[in-house]
Formats: structure tokens, C-alpha cells, sequence
């Protein structure tokens, strides 16, 4: 494992590590603070790995990283979310990650589009999905054998000229934790798209039946099992910090996401009370970064209040109150209230 510096550390090996609450607020976070999400041990990768490029293709090759950065670079700014953040708000709590609601941070990666590495390599016309498999591999209590992360995507979305072969974040080569040396990042889905240490890509013509596509990552309801992809629509008040004191008179302040369109409105709501307030919504840095909202409220003259929020995309989807529980616990985008001290503002 590597240091953790500026994560609240969840588990240590392998590392898994949330953005503090303090350090959510800035539209851009905190390159040493972006969280991480590891499912094996880090793989021991070099200057000279390559990446295979395969499967239902005309010319198949690998290549390696002085080529990726010969090839020209595409910058994306993504809010990326683990699908377990909040795993610990369900109730009863899942199986998983003990994630709290840190799982999730914006930043800019910088790489070369999926789409041109697949071009090179003349895609079948009847290829479905594109499989990204990493170097990372090791036991599961639930499978045989050595199990290695892979997930694939829709052609749609791995053609999409934003989804790229990422070598960099926040203008620097990626660290070891991030997926050193290249990693995919997939706009608008949840983390384990973005698969790090890629070793190999894999057009197929028939959907990927694997272990992180059928067995975890997955929504599991009542037996019901359905691989998670797109990130719902979610929200969270960043201003007061949750358990914070401030005074009656508050600016709320936060961040609302979607992976299924643009966020077109924010509600807040204090207590119990069944009246929702319209926030006023800021411009994201990026189209598939997080959406600022801000709103003026009186809290009620008691020692303490329960700030909510909810948001609603371009696609009508709208933050419920209570998700549909399911054994994995993914996917959490519940309507969540922040409590606060009604007081003076110190130590907010």
C-alpha cells in the first residue's frame, strides 16, 4: 500500500480511502484527497507495460505508453463516485466496504480516447461490448481460483470520445493507488468502469459474463441481479459541514451529480417539514462534473436541525427518499439530511 495522505482511510490493505467531509466543498478536489477504491493488492507495473487490444478485431496489437502519449491527449473533468459511497446509510447495512458518503470527487484526467485505440484496431462490425481488464487480481471467498478485475461497456458508451485511456490526473502521471500506469475513465458511471492498471482490451459480440460484472458490482434485489452502471442522481450539502453549528440564518451550499443528464433543480427542506425550497443552481466546471446549488434558509429557533436535500436530472429521475434496499449495497442515492448545532457559527 501506498501512503494515504488527506483520505480517511476505510481499509488499509488493499487501500480503500474516502475524501474527508472538509475537503468537499471545492469544485476541483484535492489531488492527494481524491478517493480510492482498490479490490486487490497493487500490481507491480512499469514504464514498460503494454496494453493488449484484442478480441473480435481485424488487427489486433499492443501498445505501449510512449505511443499512448505520441497519440493526441483528450482532458475530461469527472466527478467520479464509488457505486458503495453511503453503503453505511442503508439500513441494515449490506455486505461491503464500510463506505460513509467520501466515495466520491471531481478532478481532471488526462489520456487519450478509448475510441481512437479501437479505430486502429478495426472493430467487427458486430462487436456489443468493449471489456477492460486490469492487472489486479486475487482471491474471493465467493469464486475459485484467482479472480481479476474486468467490466465491460456498451460499444456506445467505450466509443464515446470522452471515455479515455487515462496516464494522468490533475496534470501529473497517475500514482500507484490511482492505476498507474493507464486506467480507463468513463464519464457519467460509477467507479468500477473507470478500470485501473488496464492490461487489456477485448471487443466481444456477446454480453461479458464475469465476476465483477455478474457477481459483484451488481444490484441484487430479491434475487433479482442487474450489473450497475450509470451513477444515479444524487446530491449532498457540503455548507454547513454535518454536525457542525451555524447560525439560524444559513447559506447551504453543495453539490448535486448525475450520470444520466444535466441537474436541473435542487430542493432543500428542514426537519420534518413537507415544504421543499428551490435552491439556485451554479454552472459545473465540466459536463460531467457535479452541479453547486446554494440557498438562503432560517432554521428554526432550537438547539438543533436537520438540513435535506434532493436533486433532479434532465431525465426526470429525482432523489427518493428511501432506495430499494439491495444486498450489495449500491447505488445509495437516498435523500440524506445533514444535523446541525443552531448557534453561533464557530467550528463550522
Amino acid at each position: 500500500m501506498t501512503a494515504a495522505v488527506a483520505l480517511d482511510v476505510v481499509r488499509a490493505e488493499p487501500l480503500c480511502a474516502e475524501t474527508p467531509a472538509r475537503l468537499l466543498s471545492a469544485p476541483i478536489t484535492p489531488a492527494p484527497s481524491v478517493y480510492v477504491r482498490s479490490n486487490f493488492a497493487l500490481p507491480s507495473l512499469n514504464d514498460t507495460h503494454l496494453i493488449d487490444i484484442g478480441g473480435a478485431v481485424g488487427s489486433p496489437y499492443a501498445i505501449s505508453l510512449p505511443e499512448l502519449a505520441a497519440l493526441p491527449q483528450r482532458h475530461v473533468t469527472v466527478t467520479l463516485e464509488c457505486a458503495g459511497n453511503g453503503r453505511l446509510g442503508m439500513d441494515p447495512i449490506p455486505t461491503g466496504e464500510p463506505w460513509r458518503y467520501g466515495a466520491v470527487s471531481t478532478t481532471t484526467w488526462s489520456g487519450v480516447s478509448l475510441r481512437t485505440l479501437l479505430e486502429r484496431a478495426g472493430l467487427a462490425a458486430n462487436v456489443a461490448e468493449i471489456l477492460g481488464v486490469g492487472a489486479d487480481a486475487g482471491p474471493r471467498d465467493d469464486a475459485d481460483g484467482e479472480v481479476r478485475f474486468a467490466r465491460s461497456l456498451p460499444i456506445a458508451d467505450a466509443m464515446h470520445p470522452d471515455t479515455i485511456v487515462a496516464t494522468h490526473m490533475a496534470g501529473v502521471p497517475l500514482s500507484a493507488d490511482h492505476g498507474a500506469p493507464a486506467r480507463l475513465i468513463v464519464p457519467g458511471w460509477y467507479g468500477m468502469a473507470s478500470v485501473k492498471w488496464l492490461a487489456r482490451l477485448e471487443a466481444l459480440t456477446t454480453p461479458f459474463g464475469g465476476y465483477f460484472q455478474q457477481q459483484r458490482y451488481v444490484y441484487d434485489v430479491n434475487g433479482t441481479v442487474e450489473p450497475v452502471r450509470r451513477a444515479r442522481v444524487k446530491s449532498m450539502i457540503t455548507s454547513p459541514l454535518d454536525g457542525g453549528q451555524c447560525a439560524r440564518a444559513v447559506t447551504v451550499q453543495g453539490w448535486a451529480w448525475s450520470g444520466a443528464g444535466a441537474i436541473v433543480r435542487v430542493e432543500l427542506a428542514v426537519n420534518d417539514a413537507p415544504i421543499w425550497i428551490e435552491a439556485a443552481l451554479g454552472t459545473p466546471v465540466s459536463a460531467y462534473a457535479w452541479t453547486p446549488f446554494e440557498a438562503e434558509l432560517m432554521l428554526p429557533d432550537a438547539a438543533t436541525a436537520t438540513i435535506w436535500s434532493r436533486a433532479t436530472d434532465t431525465a426526470g429521475h429525482r432523489q427518493p427518499e428511501r432506495i430499494a434496499w439491495n444486498r450489495l449495497g449500491y447505488g445509495n442515492n437516498g435523500v440524506r439530511g445533514i444535523t446541525v448545532g443552531v448557534g453561533d457559527c464557530e467550528g463550522r
